[in-house]
C-alpha cells in the first residue's frame, strides 16, 4: 500500500527538539526511503513535504535543512526518491519517482502530530516540478512552494545543455522525439486541477534554473485564476546568501501557515 512505513531508524538529530528518523515506505510497491523530522514537544502540526532538487546524489536532502523547517513548527517528510540512499528503483526526474512523493503526503496525512487538512508541499530547484505534480494529483494540499523551481522540462533541456544526455537517458529521448515524455513532466499543462496556494521564489539571475520558469508558471496560474504570490529576487542566483536563505525560509513558513 502507497505512503505505509517498512522500517523507522532513528538518526542522530542535531537539533534537540527535533527528532530523525530514516524511513523505508512503499511507493509503488517499491521500498523507497526518506528523511523524517517531529518536533519533540508534543502537539499538533501542520506537514510539511520537502522535495529535493537535482538527481541522484547531486542535490541530496540535507539534514541540516529539513530540521531548519521543522524548527519553524512542522511534521517534515523528505523522500530521497527512488534508487537513492538504499532505496530500491531508478530515479526517473519527475517521471514515475513522483509517486515518491504522493506516497509521503500518505505518509504525513496519516502522522499522529499532523493535522491531515493542513499539509505543505516545498519543492527546490528540479524538486519545484515534483511539489506541482504532487499538488495536481492531491487535492489536500494546502499550499505549495517552489523555490528556484523547474517548471518546464522542454526549457530544462533548452537551457542545460549539461543535463541533456542525462535527461535523453533517463526520459529515453529527446523532446523532438518523445514529446508526449516530457509534457507528461511539465505540471504546466495540468495546472487547471491544482486547488493549492501558490508561492513562487526566484531569483533572477538563476543560470540553474531560469527565471522564466517562474514568469511561466506565474502566467499560467494567473491566466486560470489560481492563488498565487511571487517573491522574485533581482540580485541572487539559484542560491541564496545564508542570511538571507534563513529569512526567507522563515517568511514562506508563515506565508504556508497563513494559508
Amino acid at each position: 500500500m502507497n505512503g505505509e512505513i517498512v522500517s523507522k531508524i532513528k538518526f542522530p538529530s542535531p537539533n534537540p527538539n527535533i527528532r530523525l528518523w530514516i524511513v523505508t515506505y512503499l511507493s509503488n510497491k517499491l521500498k523507497v526511503k526518506g528523511l523524517l523530522a517531529e518536533p519533540i514537544e508534543q502537539g499538533s502540526y501542520d506537514g510539511f513535504l520537502y522535495l529535493r532538487g537535482g538527481i541522484k546524489n547531486v542535490g541530496k536532502v540535507r539534514v541540516g535543512r529539513i530540521v531548519q523547517f521543522a524548527s519553524e513548527g512542522f511534521v517534515v517528510m523528505a523522500p530521497f526518491y527512488r534508487g537513492n540512499q538504499g532505496g530500491e528503483g531508478n530515479e526517473d526526474f519527475a517521471g514515475d519517482d513522483r509517486f515518491d512523493a504522493i506516497a509521503a503526503l500518505e505518509i504525513l496525512k496519516k502522522h499522529q502530530m499532523v493535522k491531515s487538512q493542513r499539509i505543505h508541499v516545498f519543492g527546490f530547484s528540479r524538486g519545484g516540478v515534483m511539489a506541482l505534480l504532487a499538488g495536481i494529483v492531491s487535492d489536500e494540499v494546502r499550499s505549495i512552494v517552489t523555490w528556484g523551481g523547474v517548471s518546464d522540462m522542454f526549457l530544462t533541456y533548452v537551457e542545460r545543455v549539461d543535463l541533456r544526455k542525462m535527461m535523453k537517458r533517463v526520459i529515453g529521448g529527446s523532446p523532438t522525439k518523445f514529446p508526449k515524455r516530457y509534457v507528461w513532466r511539465t505540471p504546466l499543462y495540468e495546472l487547471e486541477k491544482l486547488n493549492s496556494s501558490v508561492l513562487i521564489i526566484h531569483g533572477v539571475r538563476d543560470k540553474n534554473v531560469s527565471v522564466e520558469h517562474a514568469y511561466r508558471l506565474e502566467k499560467r496560474l494567473k491566466e486560470l485564476q489560481k492563488p498565487v504570490e511571487s517573491w522574485y529576487f533581482q540580485e541572487f542566483t539559484h542560491y541564496f546568501p545564508p542570511a538571507i536563505n534563513r529569512e526567507t525560509v522563515h517568511k514562506l513558513c508563515n506565508w504556508m501557515k497563513n494559508q
